[in-house]
């Protein structure tokens, strides 16, 4: 999913450079999008991982 916010923001930047202000603000808005879906879902994966525990013990 990061993968895709990057290809969305590669996509507003060269959009932006080339004056295409509507693609670029939408490509934009999509890339911001996938990345806070992205940074929630690891952030749960981090939470429910601390919460689980592990039993490392040698």
């Amino acid at each position: 999913m990061l993968k895709w916010a990057l290809v969305f923001l590669v996509v507003a930047i060269v959009a932006a450079v080339f004056g295409f202000g509507g693609i670029a603000a939408g490509a934009a808005t999509i890339a911001k999008i996938l990345f806070f879906v992205f940074l929630g879902i690891f952030l749960l994966m981090l939470i429910a991982g601390l919460m689980r525990g592990s039993s490392l013990s040698t």
